[in-house]
């Protein structure tokens, strides 16, 4: 006897689903872009996998000055510091990592894991403190390494942070592991999204922009028809962030030739978010 039986479910992988879906090749990274925007929107992609290919893209063509953790905003320890100092400043900042530098050379001599410290919260063990025993080395590395490197260089050593240095081989500031994993699996899950938006510049009827803070310079110059420099600082995130000499928090805003930057989001290593508003042209009276 014959019977009904349900349509057998499709086991193919979403990337098999995907590459199905693909007619011929694309001919830039715009055009493959689109073709997975296209998939996600047909469901044959997750938002998130698309979201994380997207990061990932993006990931290539950025280098370590555009996320790094300027020098004026690390949070270090010094040789100098005692045992009661240093477990003071990690229980304040909560890093699990922190550069030490030594006041005599003025230099990064390594790198002290928070955890390595946890044993002398022991009285017994306190007087037996001696930096040299918890202090690892540190990583150097010039800010112009690509950020796909990076993240191969972390995987491979099993190392998790890494003293970035000028052209001059002087510190010009600090990245993680997790700095560069962010941008690829990190996202912006509020009412101001603004993935879809190309070039992450997204204009409101309010007359304001939301601006992601990774925008690069040249893409905000050209959207507003301005000529903001780029020498120093290839984001928009990292401009504004030079201009309040420290790492801003949702609310603080700051004006820059004609713009009012209002912070939207941010944690307390970097900006994600902006708001812009374009300031009226003051006319001269007489």
């Amino acid at each position: 006897m014959n019977e009904d039986h349900p349509p057998a479910p499709d086991h193919r992988g979403w990337l098999e689903r995907l590459g199905k879906s693909l007619l011929g090749e694309p001919a830039d990274r715009e055009q493959l872009l689109e073709l997975l925007r296209n998939a996600q929107k047909r469901r044959l992609l997750d938002l998130d996998i698309l979201h994380m290919i997207e990061g990932a893209l993006q990931v290539a063509d950025m280098k370590v000055r555009d996320i790094m953790i300027p020098r004026a905003q690390m949070v270090t320890l010094h040789d100098t510091d005692t045992l009661a100092d240093m477990l003071r400043i990690i229980g304040r900042f909560g890093h699990s990592r922190f550069p030490v530098v030594s006041e005599k050379k003025g230099k990064v001599i390594g790198i002290v894991l928070a955890k390595d410290l946890l044993r002398y919260m022991d009285p017994a063990e306190r007087e037996r403190f001696d930096l040299a025993d918890v202090l690892r080395p540190a990583v150097f590395i010039p800010e112009s390494k690509r950020l796909n490197v990076l993240l191969n260089e972390f995987r491979n050593s099993r190392n998790h942070m890494a003293i970035v240095v000028d052209e001059y081989g002087e510190v010009a500031g600090l990245i993680t592991i997790e700095d560069v994993l962010e941008q690829i699996v990190g996202e912006i899950g509020d009412e101001h999204d603004v993935e879809e938006v190309e070039h992450a510049i997204l204009a409101r009827d309010d007359g304001h922009y939301t601006v992601k803070a990774l925008t690069p310079i040249e893409d905000f110059n050209a959207h507003f028809g301005v000529h903001f420099a780029d020498d120093d600082f290839d984001t928009v995130g990292g401009m504004v962030a030079a201009r309040f000499g420290y790492v801003p928090k949702p609310g603080e805003h700051v004006r820059i030739d004609g713009f009012d930057f209002k912070v939207l989001k941010a944690d307390s290593r970097r900006i994600h978010l902006l708001e812009v508003t374009r300031q009226p042209l003051q006319v001269a009276a007489g």
